[in-house]
């Protein structure tokens, strides 16, 4: 099992930034891939941001060149820099990790328990 402990949400005005953390811990080299998934009220959940252990990144293309993942190794947490939100970006984040071997177009194997962020206006 892996555990993953999101931090870093909370409110924040339109324009401003945010950064979340996904720490993991627990039998993680099972786990290759990790990112972030949002769902808003009443919307599907899907995919923000992932990164392989390698360095590999994909962004969905509501944030492409506004947020940026990266992770440590070392420490096994991946974060998500969150530059000029919108209220649109409000939504649950969840941190999410894939098992080795599996595309980040699969369903993740682990989830966070999520993290709020609100932009307002």
């Amino acid at each position: 099992q892996v555990r993953l402990v999101e931090s870093g949400g909370g409110l924040v005005q339109a324009g401003e930034s945010l950064r979340l953390s996904c720490a993991a811990s627990g039998n993680i080299f099972s786990i290759d891939t990790m990112g972030w998934h949002r769902q808003a009220p009443g919307q599907q959940r899907v995919s923000v941001a992932v990164i392989t252990s390698g360095g590999t990144i994909n962004y969905g293309d509501s944030v492409k060149g506004r947020f940026t993942i990266s992770r440590d190794n070392a420490k096994n947490t991946v974060y998500m820099i969150m530059n000029s939100l919108t209220p649109e970006d409000t939504a649950v984040y969840y941190c999410a990790a894939y098992l080795r071997g599996r595309s980040w177009f699969a369903k993740p194997e682990y989830w966070g328990r999520g993290i709020q962020v609100t932009v307002s206006s």
